[in-house]
């Protein structure tokens, strides 16, 4: 970690959450506790085109610009084993030209209908810490996998896909992709160091 960096943590109280859905402040506000107060913010900002990481790491850079100070965003995705992790981060636009039905007939033909949701927070202290990833990924199926008896719902986006959980337990804060990466994001946070600043000042 930096110097400059260390100073900014140290003098953090609040980040900016750059989202406009009121249940997604609620649940991340949840998980991360006391750890990072957050500020929600609607920003329309344009996405360029690339790897989800990529994509996360330019909105949260432009964010960064609007705001002047710390920032965490967030981008999903949802990667169909069978298609080489397509539609990953564009699972947005195939949702809205394909809806869910046509989404699952681009499954149709493979015998592999498994699926993994992954959620990307990227995090900087402002404009001239470049952005840090932290990734939390879950497998999901389609419906249709026999051998399953229990299950329960996880919202991807706007796509509604069926998480099967071993033991058929309920799908929970802990047990989601969003959880996962707030988790390292949290286990960031405490690996920073910033006793040393702290004695100083």
């Amino acid at each position: 970690m930096t110097l400059v960096v260390a100073r900014h943590l140290l003098t953090m109280k609040t980040c900016t959450f750059v989202t406009g859905n009121p249940n997604k402040v609620i649940e991340v506000s949840a998980i991360l506790g006391e750890s990072i107060p957050i500020e929600p913010l609607a920003l329309d900002i344009p996405e360029i085109q690339g790897t989800l990481e990529e994509i996360a790491r330019d909105k949260c850079r432009r964010a960064a610009r609007v705001v002047d100070g710390p920032v965490i965003v967030e981008d999903s995705a949802l990667e169909f084993n069978s298609m080489n992790k397509l539609p990953g981060p564009y699972i947005k636009y195939f949702l809205e030209s394909l809806g869910n039905d046509g989404l699952y007939k681009l499954l149709y033909s493979y015998t592999d209908k498994s699926a993994q949701a992954v959620c990307t927070f990227a995090f900087t202290t402002g404009p001239a810490m470049d952005p840090i990833i932290f990734q939390g990924k879950l497998e999901v199926c389609k419906k249709n996998k026999p051998e399953v008896s229990k299950c329960s719902y996880i919202q991807i986006g706007s796509f509604r896909a069926i998480l099967y959980l071993q033991g058929g337990h309920p799908c929970l804060n802990k047990l989601s992709h969003r959880y996962k990466a707030l988790v390292k994001f949290q286990e960031w946070l405490r690996s920073q160091d910033t006793s040393k600043l702290e004695n100083s000042s």
